[in-house]
């Protein structure tokens, strides 16, 4: 549950400064995962890990992780979306809202593990 709300809460935030705002995709994805990840933090602390973790090294190695994972998924899936994109003319749906929908698949991911087994490991 605690993943849905996150990805709902990024995805949203992403799709808005993308299509409303007129954001470029790495300010958009940039910005929708730090809203996304406010929540997730507290959220995966208290119920997704349930840690006793201290807030302050938990919070130092969550930004690590959040932003290592953001890099390697956005920017990978940037880079499939447009080899998808040159291979298959067929592909109606926007380069931008293909990377951002691969680069989300591939965070949730990355991070998930990275949080269970950095940030709120059982000690």
């Amino acid at each position: 549950m605690v993943g849905v709300v996150n990805t709902l809460i990024g995805l949203s935030s992403i799709f808005i400064m993308m299509h409303l705002l007129g954001i470029n995709y790495w300010g958009s994805t940039f910005t929708g995962n730090t809203l996304g990840a406010i929540f997730s933090y507290f959220l995966n602390r208290s119920f997704t890990f349930q840690s006793k973790a201290s807030i302050s090294t938990s919070s130092v190695q969550f930004v690590i992780v959040i932003v290592s994972c953001y890099m390697f998924s956005y920017y990978t899936g940037d880079l499939i979306a447009r080899h998808i994109h040159q291979a298959i003319e067929l592909i109606t749906l926007d380069k931008r809202d293909l990377a951002v929908f691969i680069g989300t698949g591939i965070y949730t991911i990355t991070n998930y593990v990275g949080q269970k087994l950095i940030v709120f490991r059982k000690l």
